[in-house]
């Protein structure tokens, strides 16, 4: 929805206007709609609004309430603020503006640092508190809106991407060693507080901190995930109606609490499918769905309109198709990276940079499937780790570690040996209490950590480099708890997902249900060769890259001499995951 950054000092200096001018002007694109500054000595805050409810100038941001001497920059949306508004209405409160912003300041008001355990939604906000004299910031259950800080004995800085937090200096930009490691391990995922940069923290997801004015800071865990069996044992249908009740209202949340058109990005898989045909079901008659494929490889299919035609068929939406050649794919690359906040080795971020791109000319407001293979089970690596045995980490690491450790070891230079990090942060998790079983383990795992930096991160970035906001029912936080609650065998049956095939069927056709799963594809960086494998072999024999010394010389060499022959095991090509990572690096720092 928004851009936010600022910046609270301890040493009694004041905040800078030209240090938040130039951190907002690096957030324009996620709200193109206005922009707006708040400045109070030692704190000050910047906003860019993307505007999706309450279209007025009365929630302007950042939000000041005069009568409460509180300030708010919020990023997100709170599908339940109406229902809260009338709550906190019964308790004396007077609202100035008619949006979800201005919730937010009362609920801190009234119930303090557990103010969060009361939003439905996604939201990143920091508040800044007169009277207290502290910020107060917090990001929703699943990390599906950022929230970057820096934090040392002389300042706080935030904002929603670290191009922001970079624009304002001061920053330790070396690399860290132990969020490489996660990096190049877990796919991507270096999981909150750490980022790749020393001096870049990110807010875990499901936590608030509350930062004095002298520097101290606390850090709340507000929310938990537990998977255990419910009191009263449920059967199959009984499962499935109450799914299906489950994510059919929160498709309804985000499509109704809006005051502009809401979409969908229909890919052509179940997860997206089913939000069209729930759509269809609440009685929305239009319904505006938007598909984007690529070229071909002798290997794979660019695109998957023969499966997003018969949706359209069915349902009759506005459907817009987009075709990108690869030669636009190869041109538009730097653009993708430039819009990563963290490097990112998915191929499909280019696919959604790219789609966002032309939906964003349509509408301002899309739900997503992003979420669904996570909360149901739906990856091909799942059945694989639960036939195996042994310890939880080995089954994990066996099925999903994109490098063992050894090789890790090949890949970096001497400086950045570490030990096995990844293995012991995923033996810990996989360890904790909440969960009954070695699959309830591994799905909340996947759920509240892997997909925030991965698929959520992904959706964010991409579709708000274009002012386009992207909401993920799959990833209401009742629908999560619910899904939680059931057997992962009963989730992963039919080869995973099926609870929501049961509920797709007779609504979507069957050929949608049953194909076998698909990815987003991008077969031109999968299959690296041409063009892709020239500009990839630049990035990793340049000055800059030999200079950074990050990678081992033998490594590289090895990819470069047989691109196509070193895949991750889940399908993911090791030379572009390198190339990538270093051409971030080239672009950002």
């Amino acid at each position: 929805m928004c851009g936010i950054c600022g910046e609270m000092r301890f040493d009694g200096g004041a905040v800078e206007k030209s240090l938040l001018d130039h951190m907002n002007s690096c957030l324009e694109r996620r709200g193109p709609d206005d922009a707006g500054l708040f400045l109070d000595g030692s704190t000050g805050f910047g906003h860019r609004r993307l505007s999706v409810i309450d279209l007025s100038e009365k929630s302007h941001q950042p939000m000041v309430d005069k009568d409460l001497d509180l300030v708010l920059v919020f990023n997100g949306a709170i599908y339940n603020y109406r229902e809260l508004r009338t709550e906190l209405r019964e308790k004396g409160y007077s609202f100035f503006s008619d949006g979800d912003s201005e919730v937010i300041l009362k609920a801190w008001h009234e119930w303090g640092e557990r103010c969060p355990e009361y939003l439905h939604g996604m939201f990143a906000f920091v508040i800044w508190d007169r009277k207290r004299q502290c910020c107060f910031m917090a990001r929703d259950r699943f990390g599906i809106k950022p929230l970057y800080y820096s934090l040392d004995d002389r300042r706080l800085r935030f904002a929603s991407n670290t191009r922001a937090l970079l624009a304002g200096g001061d920053i330790d930009t070396s690399i860290d060693p132990e969020a490489l490691h996660f990096q190049f391990t877990l796919h991507a995922v270096v999981p909150a507080p750490r980022t790749v940069i020393s001096g870049i923290r990110k807010l875990e997801p499901g936590h608030s901190l509350t930062i004095s004015s002298d520097g101290s800071a606390e850090l709340r865990r507000y929310w938990h995930l537990e998977a255990h069996r419910p009191v009263h044992p449920m059967r199959e249908e009984e499962w499935v109606e109450a799914i299906h009740a489950a994510l059919r209202r929160a498709v309804q949340r985000r499509n109704d609490v809006a005051d502009v058109p809401v979409g969908v990005l229909l890919s052509g898989g179940l997860d997206s499918s089913l939000l069209v045909a729930l759509l269809a079901e609440l009685g929305m008659e239009d319904i505006r769905t938007f598909s984007v494929g690529f070229e071909d490889q002798p290997e794979e299919k660019g695109s998957e309109f023969e499966y997003s035609d018969q949706v359209v068929e069915r349902y009759k939406p506005q459907h817009h198709k987009f075709l990108v050649p690869n030669s636009e794919v190869l041109k538009r690359l730097p653009e993708a990276v430039d819009a990563m906040a963290e490097p990112m080795f998915g191929q499909d971020a280019v696919a959604f940079y790219l789609l966002a791109e032309q939906v964003s000319k349509q509408i301002k407001v899309v739900q997503s499937g992003q979420g669904a293979d996570e909360v149901f089970g739906g990856y091909f690596w799942y059945p694989k780790m639960q036939q195996e045995s042994g310890e939880p980490v080995e089954r994990f690491r066996h099925h999903y570690f994109d490098r063992d450790h050894p090789e890790y070891l090949r890949m970096v230079s001497d400086k950045y040996a570490v030990s096995d990090i990844t293995g012991d942060y995923v033996a810990q998790r996989l360890s904790e209490s909440g969960a009954e079983s070695f699959m309830d383990q591994v799905l909340r795992l996947d759920v509240t950590t892997l997909i925030v930096d991965d698929p959520v991160k992904r959706v964010d970035n991409m579709t708000m480099a274009w002012g386009l906001e992207a909401r993920v029912p799959f990833l209401d936080h009742e629908l999560v708890e619910l899904a939680a609650q059931s057997p992962p065998e009963f989730r992963l049956r039919e080869e995973g997902k099926y609870p929501l095939k049961r509920i797709a069927r007779g609504i979507l056709p069957d050929a949608v249900i049953d194909r076998p799963k698909g990815y987003f594809p991008m077969p031109a960086l999968k299959y690296v060769r041409g063009d892709f494998l020239a500009f990839m072999h630049d990035i990793l024999d340049s000055q800059a890259c030999r200079e950074r010394g990050i990678f081992n010389r033998k490594y590289i060499d090895m990819l470069l001499a047989a691109p196509e022959m070193h895949h991750t095991r889940i399908q993911g090509s090791k030379l572009w995951h390198m190339a990538v990572f270093e051409y971030w690096l080239q672009r950002h720092l």
